[in-house]
């Protein structure tokens, strides 16, 4: 008996990485599978190929499980479409979504194209808008479903050189937070994970000093996607139907739940403010509970479990 025993899930991006973790866990668990992946590289933008899907999904018939394969892209709203129709014809059915797909384009800001900038928004926050919106009518009508979306500390926290992805990774902590609102009454659930994890994109992000050397050797020995997916397919599975609308940390055997915006320190002056006063007085006030300017590692500096 698994978690996700009779269960249709879609997972996205599920050629390599968290979401092959995560489509290899979830069949291992009782489910049906739809497998997808464009099969293109780390930055998107190029044809892509079919067989890296249908590799996966070859692994999970093969291991006795049920799957099949789909190489529609998440920033098209017709291959989207395409994929929730796959799992109503072939498996009869979707409970759950499981949404890492993803590219990066690094860059300093000041010097971010704007293909660049529109590419991983496209993809990131435009994709993960269109597999939600695709699903949650169904979700809806059947009174049950699961969104596991992807967020990022580098939205949370932030990460130099990544403004698009982090515009975007909070983007979708956003859209998760609202659809888990309005999903309740129906029980449509929706959560986003934070990944740590050495996959591919990680590759791809430059190795400028010993200190980063050293962090992104940790994670490669220590920070795997198959202990993502551990997350993954619990949140998607009823074995956690009453968790929804929250944002957790996978790190390595480390599990956090992330705090949401709330206030922290109030102040209010009778006759009003002016920009002097405020400056003076209110950000004064205000300082000592400022968010300092470091980074995701500043953060999560020691070594994971």
């Amino acid at each position: 008996m698994g978690v996700l025993d009779g269960k249709v899930v879609l997972v996205t991006g599920a050629a390599n990485g968290i979401g092959k973790e995560c489509a290899l866990l979830a069949a291992q668990e009782g489910a049906s599978v739809v497998v997808n992946d464009l099969g293109g590289g780390v930055k998107g933008g190029d044809e892509g190929s079919a067989a890296p899907a249908e590799q996966v999904a070859q692994s999970i018939r093969q291991a006795g499980g049920q799957a099949v394969s789909n190489s529609d892209s998440v920033a098209s709203k017709s291959g989207v479409a395409q994929m929730i129709a796959q799992a109503l014809d072939t498996f009869k059915g979707l409970h759950a979504v499981i949404s890492p797909a993803g590219i990066l384009r690094d860059a300093m800001f000041h010097k971010m194209d704007d293909k660049d900038w529109d590419a991983v928004i496209d993809v990131h926050l435009n994709g993960t808008y269109n597999i939600c919106r695709a699903a949650i009518g169904h979700f809806r009508e059947r009174n049950e479903g699961s969104f596991v979306l992807f967020t990022s500390t580098s939205g949370l926290i932030g990460n130099i050189g990544q403004a698009n992805y982090a515009a975007a990774k909070m983007g979708i902590a956003g859209l998760s937070r609202i659809v888990a609102m309005e999903g309740a009454a129906k029980n449509v659930r929706s959560n986003a994970i934070a990944p740590f994890a050495w996959t591919r994109m990680i590759e791809t992000i430059p190795v400028k000093d010993e200190a980063s050397a050293r962090r992104v050797q940790r994670m490669k020995n220590a920070m795997r996607a198959d202990q993502v997916a551990q997350l993954a397919v619990a949140l998607a599975s009823p074995a956690c139907k009453e968790v929804s609308g929250q944002l957790f940390v996978a790190r390595g055997n480390e599990i956090f739940l992330m705090s949401q915006p709330r206030p922290i320190h109030g102040i209010g002056k009778v006759e009003g403010w002016t920009p002097q006063t405020i400056a003076e007085h209110a950000m004064e006030a205000f300082k000592p509970s400022f968010v300092d300017l470091g980074a995701s590692s500043s953060v999560f500096g020691w070594p994971p479990i």
